[in-house]
């Protein structure tokens, strides 16, 4: 039984197969479906671009982190100009000032500004008293 089924299966995978027998010069010629006339291909003309212009700015206080950090920007057409700023590790502000265009390129200018220091109240130092002591045997143990 096992070998019939499995017979019967051949046969059907066999007959599953498309066979073109023209190229052999006998035997049925398939053909595929007629081709409909396609329209003639245009060739189009590039889609305009949207006139660039823009704003944003954003801003992020994390006083977890400790990231303080801004920025501004606005374009219009092709001229860009934007400022933006961080607070340095050591408590200084960093600010850059920045242009960009077809004409100049683009251009930075950086500001830093002093940490703040925060005057700490002045303390009386005093000198740790100095005990005189007898010097100590030298013992080596080995």
């Amino acid at each position: 039984m096992k070998y019939f089924i499995a017979i019967a299966l051949l046969v059907a995978a066999a007959q599953a197969i498309p066979i073109e027998l023209g190229h052999y010069g006998h035997g049925p010629l398939l053909h595929a479906a007629p081709v409909i006339a396609h329209a003639p291909i245009a060739v189009h003309a590039p889609e305009p671009v949207a006139y660039p212009k823009y704003s944003f700015n954003y801003g992020i206080k994390d006083p977890h982190t400790g990231d303080i950090k801004s920025q501004t920007e606005e374009r219009d057409g092709d001229a860009v100009k934007g400022q933006y700023s961080l607070v340095e590790p050591d408590g200084s502000v960093r600010t850059v000032d920045y242009t960009a265009d077809d004409h100049n390129g683009f251009n930075a200018v950086v500001h830093k500004t002093a940490p703040k220091v925060i005057a700490a109240p002045v303390h009386a130092i005093h000198a740790a008293p100095v005990y005189a002591h007898a010097p100590a045997p030298l013992l080596h143990h080995y």
